[in-house]
């Protein structure tokens, strides 16, 4: 008998063996990309029949929402270079062209999905974006955490930050509701936005209190991010069915009684927020005056602010006077951010001509740059930190 379990163990290795001589077969001794002291980046990609390479990345100006692309420098062996300048500090993603086929950097593991485009990616991390970096402080739990949605009729799925000490303590904490745009999901957030390293950085430095922070999918037809439900391996879209026709604000409850019922919170609007980018803006504007009396913290991230003229749902409806219920209720903190080139800016600025109207106070925030995880996860930064004071 002991034979035969070795016979079969031995049968096991081998395909195991197998697949690591694989993977290892794989490995080359080319770094890319390599980040210097100087804050410049070195990209290199073997290509040796391609007669062309270009290097896109989000450090380069943008031409009709897309970044431009640079050619790469051809060097023995078919390798090819690029050298960038002195990057700012942040998080950059960026691809290959070789011979304007689209590549990802082979050299790189680290790669982040959005809707449909994976881009592979890399921090310059002294300065700003030292928070979004994995530092040596204590970190919270993530949790992708499925619910009843009883106004959707659906089981669907969410993201959830506890703070670092909530397994282990029975403190009550405020609860942060922080949305996605159109083409995310509730994985967004997290892999764009860096936002439980942001949460565990600020939160260890003392600037911002311990919080949950909840992340749902915003696309009500959905159970949950692709690949994640039992749709499958699906191609992800841009916009899927009940997309901003008042079907996510009517259901939002159902996600605050979920939280409310399964975590220690502060029940209450003093201990809740709400915030979010773009198509999520939109939905944190009008979900707050909705439940006018839910939530003390605001923020629109770049938010789209009117409905489609062709939906005709209640939720859109006496958009005015429910403001006005919202102010008389009062709040603490309403927080808009948006980017001197974003293309919603306009209706931003209509927004604030509306609120200034009805007396509604805010705090402003205008930055450089368009429509952008650059301008979002700066705007989560700054956010955080004002609230449940």
């Amino acid at each position: 008998m002991r034979k035969l379990s070795v016979i079969f163990f031995a049968f096991i290795l081998i395909p195991l063996a197998s697949v690591a001589q694989q993977a290892l077969s794989g490995n080359t001794d080319i770094i890319s990309p390599e980040i210097k002291d100087d804050n410049t980046v070195i990209f290199r990609f073997l290509a040796p029949n391609a007669t062309e390479v270009k290097i896109s990345g989000d450090w380069m100006p943008v031409q009709a929402w897309t970044h431009t692309s640079e050619v790469m420098k051809k060097g023995e062996k078919g390798l090819w270079t690029y050298t960038t300048g002195k990057l700012p500090s942040e998080l950059y993603g960026y691809y290959f062209l070789a011979d304007e086929l689209r590549c990802s950097d082979p050299n790189n593991v680290y790669q982040i999905r959005d809707v449909a485009t994976v881009t592979n990616v890399f921090i310059i991390s002294n300065g700003k974006a030292g928070l979004y970096n994995v530092n040596d402080v204590p970190h919270g739990t993530v949790a992708r955490r499925w619910y009843q949605s009883p106004g959707n009729e659906l089981v669907r799925r969410m993201t959830i930050y506890t703070p670092p000490g909530y397994e282990t303590g029975n403190t009550k904490y405020p609860v942060l509701y922080l949305l996605h745009g159109m083409g995310g999901d509730e994985e967004a957030w997290m892999a764009l936005g860096r936002a439980s390293q942001i949460l565990d950085n600020l939160i260890a430095q003392g600037i911002a209190l311990p919080m949950i922070v909840v992340m749902p999918n915003g696309n009500v037809s959905q159970e949950a991010a692709p690949g994640e439900s039992v749709t499958g391996f699906i191609k992800p879209i841009m916009q899927l069915p009940n997309t901003m026709d008042g079907k996510m604000e009517e259901t939002f409850i159902d996600i605050v009684r979920f939280i409310d019922s399964n975590y220690r919170t502060r029940d209450n609007k003093a201990g809740r927020a709400i915030a979010g980018l773009s198509m999520g803006g939109f939905h944190a504007l009008h979900i707050s005056r909705y439940y006018p009396n839910t939530f003390d913290y605001i923020g629109l991230f770049s938010a789209a602010i009117s409905p489609d003229a062709k939906v005709h749902s209640k939720i859109y409806s006496d958009i005015d006077a429910t403001l006005a219920k919202q102010k008389s209720n009062g709040y603490k903190l309403y927080w808009i951010g948006i980017g001197k080139s974003d293309f919603l800016y306009k209706q931003v600025q209509e927004y604030k001509l509306k609120m200034d109207s009805l007396k509604m106070l805010y705090e402003y925030r205008e930055s450089e740059g368009g429509h952008t995880w650059v301008n979002w996860r700066m705007y989560l930064s700054e956010f955080v930190p004002e609230l449940f004071r």
